[in-house]
């Protein structure tokens, strides 16, 4: 090496180091603990000493993407039902978003809810008959029947609901969890992805809705897969052993590490700790997918085949990576998107989510994991009150979701829509409100945890107003 390219990469480690030293230094002070990764390289949290006492440990987000219903699901409105086939009241939705339904302003009609609904529980749960296993969980589950978002559109609205913002590139709600609070695990990522199809039109995830965006990419999610291989290359070629890719492991690290030292470039650490997780995954994975050591029993409760990629068998695979310590696992089951037949459509798609659903929160409860761990059920918004021929358009002003375990007040409701469940009008809750609510059941003061990049201070719950939604807590 030259003495002249010696000097530039001297004067340029100076100034990288520099700058970030001044911004670990700034980091450590905001967060008052310095220890975010231990001496073995898993990542312990910047948050330290929880601001409230934490009820969570874990989150299964069973997430229903396309926009499921409320009106067909979770919010019965009888009202709806006598003015079934007459028109919407102009003064409900004149001047609102509508998202395909714009050239038929003049002429929407109103349709009633499309299945019967029942009490369900002790709590008397009002609750859609297509939900019958759910409905015997209804004593554990709390139903928020005042959601309300700002994106009328799929993919905005799942980028709004995973990171408090339409904007991509901002971290999703698992990775600002895994960086402030740190890993249990350490064979397997914090934060896991699983995915299933079936019943309406299976709308494409982006993978930009479990990045970790300004945050260093050890804390996004991993998608698994639950059919073929769960994660690409997991296992060796043909005729290399454990032993050789240990070595080059090694190898692949230290001269990682070495151009870390003239660069400081916090990626490159980050790098160095995803080579060593993929290391330990080739040897923890197969054993987690490999459910054939569950009981009979088991599988029934979930009405699960394994590997055939189901909702059922996923939702099995993630109460399995929530005993092996994995921070955020989310379920995204891409079927609920009803623009017409929602009568069928609705009642198909909950054939495929009911059973497994309910045997999560019921296994879960059994084994003593309940009480830690939070799941959440809900997609990205609801529909319409009014018509798309026999489906409902994309709603934004009112839909419904369900929480269970992890600090969460079984057997309640909260909130409500007017009497056409067209807007939420009774203790309104919205995103920010939700991920106040995700961090607080976790320890963490929303308005305690930011994160500096490019001069400004970043939150989860971003600069509006938030409310942790208490009626809901145990």
């Amino acid at each position: 090496m030259n003495s002249e390219y010696a000097n530039l990469i001297n004067r340029r480690s100076f100034l990288n180091r520099g700058t970030t030293g001044i911004g670990a230094l700034a980091l450590a002070a905001m967060f008052h603990d310095s220890r975010a990764a231990g001496s073995d390289g898993k990542w312990t949290g910047v948050i330290g000493k929880p601001h409230v006492p934490p009820r969570a440990k874990r989150v299964i987000h069973l997430c229903m993407a396309g926009g499921p219903s409320h009106l067909e699901t979770l919010d019965y409105k009888p009202k709806l039902a006598e003015m079934n086939g007459k028109p919407m009241p102009k003064s409900i939705t004149e001047g609102q978003p509508i998202a395909q339904l714009q050239g038929s302003r003049n002429n929407l009609k109103c349709l009633g809810p499309q299945h019967e609904f029942k009490n369900f529980g002790e709590s008397g749960q009002h609750i859609s008959s297509i939900f019958p296993h759910i409905g015997g969980v209804a004593d554990e589950i709390a139903i928020v029947r005042s959601m309300v978002t700002e994106q009328i559109n799929h993919d905005p609205a799942h980028t709004f609901m995973n990171t408090g913002t339409q904007i991509s590139g901002r971290p999703s709600m698992g990775s600002w969890l895994l960086y402030g609070l740190g890993a249990e695990a350490d064979n397997l990522p914090g934060y896991v992805v699983l995915d299933s199809v079936g019943g309406g039109q299976n709308q494409p995830i982006a993978a930009r809705q479990w990045h970790s965006g300004f945050l260093p990419s050890r804390f996004q999610g991993v998608p698994f897969h639950s059919k073929g291989d769960p994660v690409l290359y997991v296992g060796n070629p043909k005729g290399v052993t454990r032993g050789d890719q240990r070595s080059l492991v090694d190898t692949v690290n230290a001269l990682n590490e070495v151009h870390d030292e003239d660069v400081d470039d916090p990626e490159i650490s980050a790098r160095v700790a995803q080579y060593e997780m993929a290391f330990k995954m080739q040897a923890s994975v197969p054993g987690l997918m490999d459910v054939s050591k569950e009981p009979k029993h088991v599988l029934d409760m979930y009405g699960a085949t394994p590997g055939d990629g189901s909702f059922a068998s996923n939702c099995l695979l993630a109460r399995r990576l929530a005993e092996r310590g994995v921070r955020f696992i989310q379920l995204y089951h891409r079927g609920w998107d009803h623009h017409g037949g929602v009568k069928g459509g609705t009642q198909n798609t909950a054939r495929l989510v009911d059973q497994a659903s309910a045997a999560l929160i019921r296994d879960l409860k059994e084994r003593g994991m309940l009480e830690d761990t939070l799941v959440i059920w809900g997609g990205e918004f609801g529909r319409t009150p009014m018509a798309q021929g026999s489906g409902r358009d994309h709603h934004i002003k009112g839909f419904s979701m369900w929480f269970a375990g992890g600090g969460i007040k079984g057997g309640v409701s909260h909130g409500g829509t007017d009497e056409l469940g067209y807007n939420a009008e009774k203790d309104v809750v919205t995103v920010h409100d939700f991920h106040a609510t995700l961090l607080h059941l976790f320890g963490v003061d929303y308005r305690k945890f930011s994160y500096k990049f490019q001069g400004l201070d970043f939150r989860l719950t971003g600069v509006e107003p938030a409310s942790v939604v208490k009626p809901i807590l145990a």
